[in-house]
């Protein structure tokens, strides 16, 4: 490089640069080549760049943002927050999400008391929602199985088996009654324009009741998730007057599938919960699943028993599902088998218990937020103290107007102020005219008399003037009047009349939705290996050398359960712990294989060719397939027991001048140890064999004397 050149480098400033930036600065840009729609020199590569909008900066630093930079963020930035703001995640205030409400409001319009049909609804809903026929549909069958706002006819499908509903023109729906009067006021609903402009919708539905909780809801979003656990209705309206009254409260989750629930942990929402299936004993080998936990069906749960069973963890004899209205799961167990090991059984291995994490996250002032219950009711309690103060005051407006009307009309009526107009030719000459009678009355006015009412008098039908009765309009004025009084009276203590509202509604709606999950202060706890079922025998075949549950083999046939480990023992001292085999190849030197219990104890009698040894001792700990050695190296074993024998018989080899052949011993005598402790010498000679029982051509005549261990 020339020396011009290294000053012209030199006197560029370096840019700061990230990892990707510095290995393209290192790296060697390649020649320009010829390609099949270019000519070689660079153009097609400009293109590219034009394209995507990069400037041809191959060592562009990491923060100068770039067209396709800030492209990206912002389209990024909005898709995640259109989908957690206004389809995944429920708002705070009316406990929905847009399409549910869209759908509510659909019903809503359309409402006539009658039953609509629900591919009707669904097309009517589609001037609202700006997606597919498919989503509408499914979340109106959701909400009609949640029982609260919509009352379905005909098949909405079954909770119990997951069986879905029919067709959108086959069955029909409508608002329920407790939706029509919690739910809607259009005189205090804020509306926008739907996505096309051409119809409104509310922003929110002024709801009275705490629907985030009693609905209950799950979804997924850009970054967060919620999973609203749905509650007791009237639980939660006893809650609500609590927090009115600054008494203690608790709620707890409540699910239409039912089961008995251990909430614990549930922590006012930020936990979770245990929910078992209800499992009846119909007799000593037959138990009935009567209600399942939230989030299975007859069919997840019956898959669950038959995959649990598949690998060996419990048995069962048969699996009958009985389920129509109600749920009915008959499972007989094996013989040898009682109804209580078998339900023990089905709550550790299968999806009898479940267990459900609770995170409740709303959408609050339109920002995501995480919130607990007693957060969630305490708000949706000032909310209903808020609507409920709207509702009067506008009740009150609404009455006052007609008291003021009343008052005009009884005086126009009766004062005869109707024969002013007679004589006027000109609709000002008419209003001054009736704005001049009243003048003497002013004192009986409610308010001044504006224009407006005016031509309301004036709109007064002769017949209506020609029967007036004085009495009646009294009576009427009367029951007005104390409406009136009784409103402003409510709206002194808002606080009151709020807990009697709620108290109203306990008293209509509270027998028709009771507690269906049952509360158990705590689920016993059960502990998987005691309940598993022994389902795997592992046999050794000692021609082959393989060990294991699917090794048809003569020797050390175990019955073990899905969580047992096996302890094998080889003739050279060598054990191991490893996992239940399937089919593991040991070779044709294993001595034993059997269950390890720290606390057994073993007996061993091993020779390492200068002289033999017995010992008692207990293995212990072990690492998982590590190799030890409970005898020394270059040794072999005589005789191994997972016990200590009465007596052991010992033989010896034939050897010139040998005068003792056989000896027993007593095994007991000899203290427990650990596994690498040397023992206690049994003798020199060289020992044929060691046994527990007298082998073939033992003496028992003969004179036998028995070891004397040092």
């Amino acid at each position: 490089m020339s020396a011009a050149k290294r000053k012209t480098d030199s006197a560029q400033p370096e840019l700061p640069m990230d990892d990707a930036a510095k290995k393209a600065a290192e790296a060697k840009p390649a020649k320009s080549k010829p390609t099949k729609n270019g000519n070689g020199n660079g153009h097609d590569h400009i293109i590219a760049e034009e394209t995507t909008g990069i400037a041809h900066r191959p060592f562009a630093p990491a923060n100068i943002e770039l067209p396709l930079h800030r492209r990206v963020d912002k389209s990024f930035l909005e898709y995640a927050s259109y989908v957690i703001r206004d389809r995944a995640i429920p708002n705070l205030e009316d406990g929905l999400k847009p399409v549910q409400r869209r759908i509510l409001w659909t019903l809503h319009k359309n409402d006539d008391g009658r039953f609509i049909k629900v591919a009707n609804v669904v097309g009517d809903c589609m001037k609202y929602h700006p997606h597919g026929d498919a989503s509408i549909g499914d979340a109106l069958v959701v909400l009609a199985n949640k029982r609260y706002l919509i009352e379905g006819q005909g098949n909405f499908g079954n909770i119990f088996t997951g069986d879905p509903s029919a067709a959108p023109r086959y069955i029909e729906c409508r608002l329920t009654a407790l939706a029509r009067e919690e739910l809607f006021n259009d005189e205090i609903t804020q509306f926008v324009a739907s996505y096309d402009g051409r119809n409104r919708e509310p922003v929110l539905l002024p709801c009275k009741l705490p629907l985030t909780l009693m609905l209950g809801t799950e979804g997924i979003a850009v970054g967060l998730s919620c999973k609203i656990l749905p509650h007791n209705f009237p639980e939660l309206l006893e809650a609500q007057i609590a927090i009115l009254k600054k008494q203690p409260f608790k709620c707890l989750p409540d699910f239409p599938t039912g089961g008995q629930m251990d909430a614990r942990d549930y922590q006012d929402g930020k936990g979770g919960v245990k929910v078992r299936a209800k499992i009846k004993e119909k007799d000593e080998s037959t138990v009935v699943i009567k209600e399942l936990p939230p989030g299975t069906t007859t069919e997840s749960l019956t898959t669950s028993i038959e995959d649990a069973v598949a690998k060996g963890k419990l048995k069962v004899k048969s699996i009958d599902d009985f389920t129509s209205e109600e749920v009915e799961i008959e499972i007989k167990a094996p013989s040898g088998v009682s109804a209580q090991q078998l339900i023990d059984a089905l709550f550790a291995f299968t999806n009898c218990e479940v267990t459900i994490a609770s995170r409740i996250t709303v959408i609050k002032d339109n920002r995501p937020v995480e919130l607990t219950v007693s957060e969630v009711l305490r708000e949706n309690t000032d909310q209903l103290v808020r609507l409920l103060k709207q509702e009067l005051e506008l009740k009150q407006k609404k009455l006052e107007d007609e008291l003021h009307y009343r008052t005009l009309e009884r005086i126009f009526i009766e004062e005869r102020i109707y024969k002013l107009i007679e004589k006027c030719k000109t609709n000002e000459a008419v209003m001054a005219a009736v704005h001049e009678g009243f003048k003497p009355f002013k004192r009986q006015l409610l308010r001044d008399l504006v224009d407006a009412d005016v031509e309301r008098l004036l709109q007064v039908r002769i017949r209506r003037i020609s029967l007036f009765d004085i009495n009646q309009h009294r009576e009427e004025m009367e029951k007005t009047k104390a409406e009136l009084a009784e409103t402003q009276k409510h709206l002194k203590n808002v606080v009151k009349f709020a807990i009697g509202h709620l108290e109203a509604l306990l008293e209509k709606y509270g027998p028709q939705y009771p507690r269906l999950t049952t509360k158990s202060s705590r689920h016993e706890e059960i502990d998987v290996k005691e309940v598993a079922f022994k389902s795997f025998k592992v046999a050794y075949d000692r021609e082959s050398g393989y060990v294991g549950y699917k090794v048809n083999g003569e020797e050390f046939k175990l019955e073990c359960t899905k969580f047992d480990k096996v302890l094998l023992v080889f003739k050279d001292g060598t054990y191991k712990v490893s996992e239940l085999p399937e089919k593991l190849f040991v070779g044709p030197e294993l001595f034993y294989a059997g269950l390890p219990d720290r606390e057994r104890v073993f007996t061993c009698a091993y020779t390492d060719r200068k002289a033999s040894y017995l010992k008692r001792f207990k293995f212990g700990g072990t690492i998982l397939n590590k190799a030890y050695l409970c005898i020394p190296d270059k040794s072999r074993i005589l005789f191994f027991s997972a016990d200590t024998p009465k007596v052991l018989y010992v033989r010896y080899k034939p050897a010139p001048h040998q005068k003792i052949n056989q000896q027993t011993c007593n095994p007991a005598k000899i203290e427990v140890k650990g596994a690498k402790t040397r023992g206690r010498q049994i003798s020199i000679k060289d020992i044929s064999s060691v046994t527990a029982e007298p082998t073939r051509g033992w003496d028992e005549a003969a004179a036998t004397n028995e070891i004397v261990f040092a």
